[in-house]
């Protein structure tokens, strides 16, 4: 098989390569198996070097907030003076709306939860819109309800900032889901109960504008935070974590958001660290530290035999250590839509089990899933620089439709070993080019 030496075919340079594509299918290995010359084209892909600031209006956001948040003499709102104890059992849900309605309705306000305390909240929902430069500042500790009653007219969210733009969260502070009453209840931990929804613990709705800096979220009912809805968004310095068997815990949830950026965040909990699901463009994660988990996932899409679309997806330098998957994309068989325009590079894999999977046949049922003709197509993806060791003897998995097979999948500089055993790669159904480097090959 011929194949591309390091270095041609780099992105952002056009180059007439030479490839061996190849379709595998597992009913029949050696249905196609053509050497083709073609011209690659990386530039295809000029979403992937982006950047979230290139919007003016959120320059000009981002420019003001770095000014707001060095200037003194802002009106502080502090829940403290609206009747919040901060002792850890009173309920100060009634006290922060208070302070939330006075300083959404002023001008450059700072909404302040002090440090030092931890404040008990019930389910709450901080709405805009909102007077312009508004700071969210979190010192302290903000711990959920743990009684499941309490949830009674919304059991999918804590605490929610909605319709607000231009406005910083930060402060150093912990948002604490106290989700183990959650957790002992799932049908995932104990097989008798029901499935039920459980609340997300942070959520951010229809917001624009908006940057998430310096917060520890931990121990939520199900996903630590939601972006959903929202359009250019900044999150970093993020430290989420629960306990790894924590059933449904995502890290960060990305839905129907376009331009957003995830960055010098370290993520470890029970399910996906990174999620992003339909609706989503022009997402980036950068900086990342990962696991315990089940990796960065795009999906799963197509559910429910529903369209769904993401595209020009950029994770660029991660780490995972102990996940069950690196580097995945899922959808369920009867979708439609697409995953498309998607870069995995720089990453460092530790011990993952599956480090590199696309999987088109994803099922996550108590019973198999009726196979389907239609699939959400899955095309140009790129891995890039990705090297370390793999739990499993398969450290690259393509399990693609045989209808919808995947294409314009490229393995740059790949280097993955399994501990104990030799690595291999399963590849069902995929067009692929190999550049450079790249170990374990597809058969």
């Amino acid at each position: 098989m011929k194949r591309v030496e390091a270095g041609i075919g780099r992105v952002r340079r056009r180059a007439w390569i030479c490839r061996r594509t190849l379709i595998l299918s597992q009913e029949d290995p050696h249905s196609y198996n053509q050497e083709v010359c073609t011209g690659y084209d990386f530039q295809a892909y000029p979403s992937y070097f982006g950047n979230v600031e290139d919007d003016d209006e959120f320059k000009d956001f981002l420019k003001v907030g770095t000014e707001m948040c060095s200037l003194k003499g802002q009106t502080s709102f502090n829940v403290d003076d609206f009747g919040a104890k901060g002792d850890g059992h009173t309920d100060d849900s009634k006290a922060f709306l208070k302070a939330w309605e006075e300083a959404c309705s002023s001008s450059g306000a700072i909404f302040l939860v002090p440090q030092n305390k931890n404040y008990f909240l019930k389910p709450s929902r901080f709405s805009g819109p909102c007077k312009p430069g508004l700071r969210v500042q979190i010192e302290g500790t903000i711990e959920a309800s743990e009684d499941t009653s309490d949830y009674g007219q919304d059991r999918r969210h804590w605490i929610v900032f909605e319709k607000v733009q231009n406005f910083i969260v930060q402060g150093g502070g912990t948002i604490n889901g106290n989700g183990n009453i959650w957790w002992q209840n799932s049908c995932k931990i104990n097989k008798s109960n029901p499935c039920k929804d459980a609340p997300t613990a942070l959520t951010f709705y229809e917001c624009k504008n908006l940057a998430v800096n310096n917060l520890k979220i931990k121990d939520a009912q199900q996903i630590h935070v939601s972006f959903q809805k929202c359009v250019n968004v900044q999150a970093s310095n993020l430290i989420v974590e629960a306990p790894m068997k924590s059933p449904n815990t995502d890290g960060i949830h990305i839905t129907n958001t376009q331009n957003i950026q995830i960055s010098s965040s370290t993520i470890g909990t029970g399910d996906d660290c990174i999620s992003i699901v339909s609706g989503s463009q022009k997402v980036q994660a950068t900086d990342i530290t990962c696991g315990p988990g089940h990796g960065i996932s795009i999906g799963s899409l197509g559910s429910k035999n529903l369209e769904a679309f993401v595209s020009d997806v950029v994770v660029n330098g991660a780490k995972l250590s102990g996940t069950t998957n690196g580097v995945r994309i899922k959808t369920w068989q009867g979708g439609s839509g697409s995953a498309s325009n998607i870069r995995f590079q720089n990453i460092e894999m530790n011990n993952v089990t599956n480090p590199i999977i696309i999987d088109q046949n994803y099922c996550d049922r108590k019973g198999p899933c009726q196979k389907q003709g239609s699939a959400v197509q899955v095309k140009d993806v790129v891995y890039q620089d990705i090297r370390g060791t793999s739990a499993s003897d398969v450290a690259i998995k393509f399990d693609c439709s045989k209808e919808y097979p995947c294409q314009g999948i490229v393995l740059e500089n790949v280097k993955l070993v399994s501990l104990g055993t030799v690595a291999k790669a399963m590849c069902n159904n995929v067009k692929l080019t190999e550049i450079g480097f790249v170990s374990p090959h597809c058969p």
